[in-house]
């Protein structure tokens, strides 16, 4: 591969990641990335709530297994290098009645199975002396579990990338891929311009928009990403102290989405959140942030209607709490009783890239397409930041072989 023209479509932190780890591998290549927007990690990467995931719910053996074990220490090893804050504050699924008490186990099989430290159920007398503020009939206890500062994390692996030689072109939105039989020819618009360059590979991590710039290299169009916004509050500072680490709810396999859960922050922050809404926009983090476009593909896609019609309960109860600061908040005090609705100010919000499969089922694990000179990321959810090293291995090493 030595001086292959390489081309990044997208300045999240796995696009970053993937141009860092090409010149690493092949540093005759040339490389260049596109984003859209006037900085790295705009989206997905710079609004999540910065947990470095241990690996504690994923099938043992799957892409989030393997490559989220494998990230861990590839993305801890790099913030100590760096010098980047990281705090190992840990991590507890709290139960709050038997039934999810006897999920723990399931949980905490997977987790030896995957290799992470330290993981143990507690009961409730262990869980208050951890967390004295949060109650529950057990939890599982995952002390190696820590936090970081994303878009930091992004911008020093942009770093790295710009010192071997790759070209980061901030405010250019690739527009048009068109394959010929040796090159890709990629045309972005920025600055006021159209331009058009050749690369002899494409790697597409596009976040909201994957399947959009999968279309245009002729891949399926199958998952569909539909965009679901999370909200938060924000725990006033005099009440950061309600929780000592992170505070999350059992997973629950019938519901799509994992729940509210406290989550304190490098810089002092504690999140309350995510809740779960169909966003209006792909890149609507408000409700008046509105798109036609994006709308009008929502409602002509049959896996969203499927998806909607095994799960409207669930959107029903998520869209309570968007617009009712009691309803949302009861779900975190059913772990933390203490919490007053006066006890927090309103706080960030994201957008999920939720891929969905033709059957309306929600794609799971890590997902990677494959087409002529072309690697487009279909679905990277959570733990993808996490990950984000060991996929950029994956990815290189696939282009290399």
């Amino acid at each position: 591969m030595t001086g292959t023209r390489i081309a990044v479509v997208g300045g999240g932190i796995v696009g970053v990641a993937v141009a860092r780890e090409t010149l690493r591998r092949q540093p005759d290549s040339t490389v260049t990335l596109f984003e859209k927007e006037d900085r790295l990690a705009a989206h997905q990467t710079g609004r999540n709530s910065g947990v470095i995931h241990a690996g504690l719910y994923y099938q043992p053996g799957s892409h989030k297994a393997r490559l989220c074990r494998r990230g861990v220490g590839l993305l801890e090893e790099f913030c100590a290098e760096r010098g980047i804050r990281r705090i190992g504050c840990g991590k507890v699924l709290v139960a709050l009645d038997h039934a999810e008490r006897a999920r723990l186990d399931d949980i905490a099989a997977r987790a030896h199975a995957n290799g992470v430290p330290g993981v143990r159920i507690l009961g409730p007398e262990e869980l208050r002396e951890l967390e004295p503020h949060v109650r529950g009939v057990a939890a599982l206890h995952s002390p190696s579990t820590s936090i970081v500062d994303f878009a930091r994390v992004t911008e020093a692996l942009a770093a790295d990338a710009v010192a071997d030689g790759a070209e980061i072109l901030l405010g250019h939105e690739v527009v048009g891929m068109q394959t010929a039989r040796n090159e890709v020819v990629i045309t972005a618009r920025g600055g006021g311009a159209v331009r058009d360059g050749a690369f002899d590979r494409v790697v597409v991590c596009a976040g909201l928009h994957s399947d959009r710039l999968a279309a245009l290299v002729g891949d399926g169009p199958n998952p569909v990403i539909v965009p679901f916004r999370g909200e938060y509050y924000a725990l006033k500072p005099q009440r950061r102290d309600l929780v000592n680490g992170l505070v999350y709810p059992v997973p629950d396999p019938r519901y799509p989405f994992l729940g509210v859960h406290l989550t304190p922050r490098v810089d002092g922050e504690v999140l309350i959140g995510p809740n779960a809404v169909l966003a209006l926009a792909r890149e609507g983090y408000r409700w008046r942030t509105v798109s036609a476009r994006d709308l009008a593909d929502i409602a002509g896609t049959p896996a969203f209607w499927r998806f909607a019609g095994k799960h409207w309960r669930t959107g029903i109860r998520e869209l309570y709490g968007s617009v009712s600061r009691r309803r949302f908040l009861a779900a975190a005090r059913a772990y933390v009783p203490e919490l007053d609705d006066d006890d927090v100010v309103a706080g960030t919000a994201g957008v999920r890239a939720q891929a969905l499969d033709s059957d309306g089922s929600l794609v799971d694990d890590f997902r990677l397409s494959f087409r002529d000179r072309v690697v487009v990321v279909r679905n990277a959810p959570s733990p993808a930041a996490t990950s984000s090293l060991a996929i950029a291995e994956h990815i290189v090493a696939s282009l290399t072989s």
